[in-house]
């Protein structure tokens, strides 16, 4: 089988390629290293990327922008790839008011070319597209909730469970990065419900792991780690920190890659995340940290909090559990925070 990863030096595009890689395809890897121009060296995935080539068998990196759709046809045309897993993307909610042009094109674009790629020169192929939650704005904002001691959380137990794949993606406020990623969501809806292309839309909640390169504007929990461990100071903005996120460890993403890829849909859309039994307010995390690690963070509070931010966001992972009963969470915050922990220790040696 042949699997396309664009992102593949990211988090969970190096995850992806680890997946593919371990039982004999033969994975191509799209990427550029965006991200330095996004963040600047601290975010850079150059070491990703070779550590990737060190560690695999059947994997190879293509140096392609895919935003370059003259490049990227080339490409699908020459392979004519079985699985897409597209991870590629400016991935700041708030880097993106910067350089609207770049963010849409990257994200929007960039999307339409591998789409439309896949529809010309892999019409069978599975194609996962990694969304994001910032596609429903500040709409879940909307639910009624209570203020507890050092976390936010839903009023009404009907709401227990998170945010489902129901919730209102219009008339809210996004952050253009939202905005640009909901138009990439919906081009991959339309190519699966018009084309009948194999196209499953993940909308991530906090995306996490060991190998994630966490920088202020995006990253949080990496981000977060990274300051306590290295004794950096720390700026929480809004909500008193008791806003809420759920974790996912890019593990369990790509198996719910996986799980699609064996019985796909097209156009379908599901919620990914940490769920309810990984989410923590930031002044947990900040908690769990010290309690792990021994790390007492140095941090202050704002009032500012950011533009469209979510109070308090757990995915609702019903939909996914249902339609693929084999998928679960199988890694827990503690062993999230614990691993990073120990990765990001080794790097003070």
């Amino acid at each position: 089988m042949i699997v396309v990863v664009t992102g593949s030096s990211g988090l969970i595009g190096s995850a992806a390629v680890r997946h593919w890689d371990a039982p004999g395809n033969q994975v191509i890897g799209i990427d550029n290293d965006m991200r330095s121009t996004f963040f600047g060296p601290s975010g850079s995935t150059q070491w990703n990327r070779k550590q990737l080539e060190s560690d695999t068998q059947n994997f190879r990196t293509a140096s392609i922008d895919i935003r370059d759709r003259n490049a990227i046809f080339e490409l699908f045309k020459n392979e004519r790839p079985d699985l897409i897993i597209h991870c590629a993307a400016q991935p700041s909610h708030d880097r993106a008011a910067a350089i609207p042009f770049l963010d849409f094109e990257v994200n929007a674009n960039g999307t339409l070319n591998l789409l439309e790629a896949t529809r010309q020169f892999a019409p069978e192929a599975v194609f996962c597209h990694m969304s994001t939650n910032k596609v429903y704005g500040d709409t879940p904002n909307e639910l009624p909730l209570q203020e507890l001691a050092t976390r936010w959380d839903y009023a009404n137990q009907a709401d227990y469970d998170g945010i489902s794949e129901n919730c209102r993606i219009d008339q809210t406020m996004h952050s253009l990065f939202g905005a640009s990623k909901a138009a990439a969501d919906l081009l991959a809806q339309e190519y699966g419900r018009y084309f009948g292309l194999k196209t499953g839309i993940f909308r991530g909640g906090c995306l996490t792991g060991a190998n994630h390169s966490g920088v202020e504007l995006h990253g949080f929990l990496s981000y977060l780690v990274h300051v306590a461990v290295h004794r950096k100071p720390y700026t929480i903005f809004g909500y008193q920190g008791k806003q809420v996120r759920d974790q996912i460890e890019c593990s369990d993403v790509v198996k719910a890659f996986a799980a699609f890829a064996n019985a796909p849909r097209c156009g379908e859309v599901y919620n990914i995340g940490g769920g309810r039994e990984n989410a923590a307010s930031v002044l947990e995390c900040i908690a769990m940290i010290q309690e792990i690690g021994g790390y007492e963070l140095d941090y202050t509070l704002s009032e500012q909090a950011r533009k469209g931010d979510h109070i308090c966001y757990i995915s609702d992972l019903s939909k996914l559990r249902r339609h693929y009963p084999d998928w679960d969470i199988t890694i827990s915050l503690q062993e999230i925070l614990t691993s990073m922990i120990s990765a990001e220790q080794s790097k003070l040696s």
